[in-house]
């Protein structure tokens, strides 16, 4: 959505800076891309006046111009077919920057003669406008700024807005907005008093229920022609080409009020205008100069031969406005958001009214956003208004939220008292009909509960004023899938990660590179080719998101994410997983008193064990095996598997594989886990309680034992081997040193285990100790060849 400084001051006093204005938008939701000032682009752009204009001796397209500028007269080449003696134009001089071609001029000889710079057309200057020949401007003062003729010295603010701020797409939006977050005040918007009427001589007849409301207005005796400067001068800044007063005036109302209309040249009419469905093999050839074969039951508004235009999406080419259209129609209408969309999809038409009406335009603004039509196209062009012709009725739009005031510190965090929260909702045009009820305005159709009214509350006030707090300590988890996740997420931002939050889709090549990528799991109709596919794994995202932080400088992250991945179509195919990235290194770092790694050491494998069986332990998970086989994306030799037996998959640990990082272009060290949440045994039913705790009060005993294994057995296999000795008897099992090299032979090497014995009733006999031990000797040695080490 873009719009530029002065077109926001239109509807907000305000004295604010683009910077001001800038951190404000991004504070209350509406996140600013960017803030240009097309001034300082063409600043090394002057105006000039060609003094003379003769043919090239070498070439007859081009022509050789003294060019009388700030700089003395100079000589210039020019193959522009519309150069010619007394013409003011735009002047780029040696040095000057030509943003549309990408190069720099200089002094040169073409066909032998020397140029000493450019006469450039609107292309060479970046911006749109007609450039079959050079920009022909008004008289001005030689040596003025371009930018300043061109009326384009004016800031242009380019800002992001999310699928539920319909309201937003129009610039008295986001000046009401401003207003109530205190940068300025929202000035009224005046609506004509009086309208010149006469009869229609068409009218409108609605027969589907995709169009609730059609206001029309028949305008005789206009005049069409170019718009104003100041109309065009703020299409052009926000990129649209001007094209004729009628025309320019529905796309200016469509930027600046979120109202899109539609003009039609009455006498290209065929009779009156009906609304409705099409029927299936209607053709229709749109404004864009492409032709449709329309299928059964899309919306369009027709007359008495053909359709004239596709409900909430694009008028038809036959009954467009030109330079000699003297009657007009005016559509203001009203279309179903589900069916623009979808209709939209179907026929892939893009435009500035399909993208509002698909997000919902204010039912309540149809009539007044006619009646002020109606007065810029007779104050622009004359013209004589006839009554206005209404097909349906606003839609029932009213409606009223319960809200508890409470609810903003008890959802939202924030202690705000009570006057001020009725004082930020009224600013927002929030009406409350009665005690802790109110109604959202017709602008918001998409506040639809108490959450929504915190969430407005809170952004206004500003999210920079949450306190913060410790998290609370978790007593305890709860068995249900829902609050384990929901714990699994309070355990990660315990242990230090920043939860990420990510589309369900990724590009396709991606989701091939992490086991997905089927055609089952393709998206119909992709947001776009980056989001194409459902996720196999959340680990892509994770990466993206590590990238988009590196490339800030931000390379010691720890990022989190807990949601679904996709294997199948199918229910039981999606899986809820708790996934985790940590990059770069581990600086010391105290969060909520745990000690995280030393001074800049690189992450390792070992960090994302850690924090996985701290996960796996807090959802009582306690018992498990280790094993090496894990997917691609892994590094072989340092990650591992967590296991329940040989056949549950608990998850997934270790250093990412130095070729996936390279895809992602991270050029530091990475490494991640995988939780099944799914996969973790749910707690055995009540009533059957875990047995007391029982200690012995007898002197336990430690062994130690070193055996010689291959290479490839793992740790996990030979504690394995060892607890299966001694049932009864055997307290521990922990490894303190794996060792391979001088004194182990090759493809061999040795790991040490400490050993704790412990009897409940007794201390040990030097003779059990003895049995013992070498029942555990027989039990590696059967299990994994292992020899006692020498």
């Amino acid at each position: 959505m873009k719009f530029t400084l002065s077109w926001l001051k239109d509807h907000l006093e305000t004295n604010a800076s683009p910077d001001d204005i800038s951190k404000t938008l991004t504070a209350i939701g509406l996140e600013v891309e960017s803030i240009t000032d097309p001034a300082e682009q063409l600043k090394d752009f002057t105006v000039a006046r060609i003094i003379s204009a003769l043919r090239h001796p070498e070439a007859d397209k081009l022509q050789v111009c003294k060019v009388e500028s700030n700089a003395g007269e100079l000589q210039i080449v020019c193959g522009a077919p519309n150069a010619r003696a007394g013409l003011f134009v735009a002047l780029a001089q040696e040095g000057a920057f030509i943003p549309g071609a990408n190069f720099t001029i200089k002094k040169t000889k073409i066909r032998g003669v020397e140029s000493n710079g450019m006469l450039c057309s609107f292309e060479e200057l970046g911006i749109p406008g007609d450039s079959s020949g050079i920009i022909e401007l008004p008289e001005a003062p030689i040596g003025s700024s371009v930018a300043e003729i061109l009326g384009l010295d004016d800031a242009v603010i380019d800002i992001a807005i999310t699928p539920n701020r319909a309201d937003c797409l129009g610039v008295r939006g986001i000046a009401r907005d401003l207003a109530a977050a205190g940068l300025g005040t929202l000035k009224p918007l005046p609506l004509p008093s009086t309208i010149n009427h006469q009869p229609s001589t068409i009218s409108v007849t609605i027969e589907t229920e995709t169009c609730q409301q059609f206001i029309g207005c028949h305008i005789t005796g206009v005049k069409n022609a170019e718009s104003p400067d100041w109309l065009k001068k703020r299409l052009t800044a926000i990129g649209q080409k001007p094209i004729s007063a009628l025309v320019d005036i529905t796309n200016y109302f469509t930027i600046d009020l979120a109202r899109p209309l539609h003009v039609y040249d009455a006498k290209k009419l065929s009779g009156n205008i009906t609304v409705r469905n099409t029927k299936a093999g209607e053709k229709f050839s749109a404004l864009n100069d492409k032709e449709y074969t329309l299928e059964q039951g899309m919306c369009v508004i027709a007359d008495e031969k053909a359709p004239v235009a596709i409900g909430g999406i694009m008028g038809g080419s036959a009954t467009g406005c030109t330079m000699d259209t003297t009657d007009v129609f005016l559509e203001v209408a009203l279309f179903t958001p589900a069916h623009v969309a979808t209709i939209g999809r179907e026929l892939q038409i893009e435009s500035e009214a399909r993208y509002r009406f698909e997000r919902s335009v204010d039912p309540a603004f149809v009539e007044d956003g006619a009646k002020l039509a109606i007065a810029m196209i007779q104050k622009l062009c004359g013209g004589t208004a006839s009554e206005l012709v209404i097909a349906g009725k606003t839609p029932e739009w009213k409606r009223s939220i319960a809200f508890n005031p409470d609810r903003v510190k008890t959802l939202g965090g924030m202690d705000i008292p009570q006057d001020i929260i009725h004082e930020i909702l009224a600013s927002l045009g929030f009406h409350q009909p009665s005690t802790n009820n109110y109604q959202p305005p017709s602008w918001r159709a998409d506040v639809e509960g108490e959450a929504d009214l915190v969430e407005e509350v809170l952004r206004i006030h500003g999210y920079d004023n949450l306190p913060v707090l410790p998290l609370p300590h978790l007593e305890s988890i709860s068995t249900t899938a829902p609050d384990r996740t929901f714990a699994a997420k309070r355990l990660l931002a315990h242990n230090g990660y920043l939860e990420v939050v990510s589309y369900s889709f990724i590009p396709h090549a991606q989701a091939k590179r992490f086991g997905g990528g089927t055609e089952s799991l393709q998206l119909a109709n992709p947001i776009s080719e980056e989001l194409s596919d459902m996720r196999p794994s959340l680990l892509p995202n994770l990466l993206a998101a590590a990238k988009a932080n590196h490339n800030r400088s931000l390379k010691n992250l720890r990022l989190a994410e807990v949601g679904l991945t996709f294997q199948n179509p199918t229910p039981s195919g999606q899986q809820m997983v708790a996934a985790g990235l940590i990059t770069g290194s581990i600086t010391t770092n105290h969060v909520n008193g745990v000690l995280f790694g030393s001074t800049d050491s690189a992450v390792d494998a070992f960090a994302a064990k850690r924090d996985m069986l701290a996960l796996l332990a807090s959802l009582g998970v306690n018992k498990y095996e280790i094993t090496r086989e894990v997917p691609g994306w892994y590094h072989p030799g340092r990650s591992g598997a967590i296991t329940l037996g040989k056949k549950i998959v608990l998850g997934y640990f270790g250093e990412l594989h130095p070729a996936l990082l390279a895809e992602f272009d991270i050029d530091t060290p990475a490494v991640a886990f995988e939780i099944f949440m799914d996969a973790i045994p749910t707690p055995r039913a009540k009533g059957k309680a875990r047995p007391a705790l029982a200690v012995s009060d007898y002197q336990p005993v430690t062994r130690d034992f070193a055996f010689v294994v291959d290479a490839k057995i793992t740790s996990a296999e030979i504690v394995k081997a060892v607890s299966a000795a001694e049932k009864n008897l055997l307290a521990d099992v922990r490894i303190f040193d794996v060792y391979a090299g001088k004194g182990v032979e090759d493809g061999k090497k040795s790991i040490a285990l400490a050993v704790t014995l412990q009897a409940p009733d007794r201390t040990l006999s030097d003779a059990e100790i003895t049995s013992i031990s070498g029942a555990i000797t027989a039990s590696v040695s059967k299990a994994v060849g292992g020899v006692l080490r020498a």
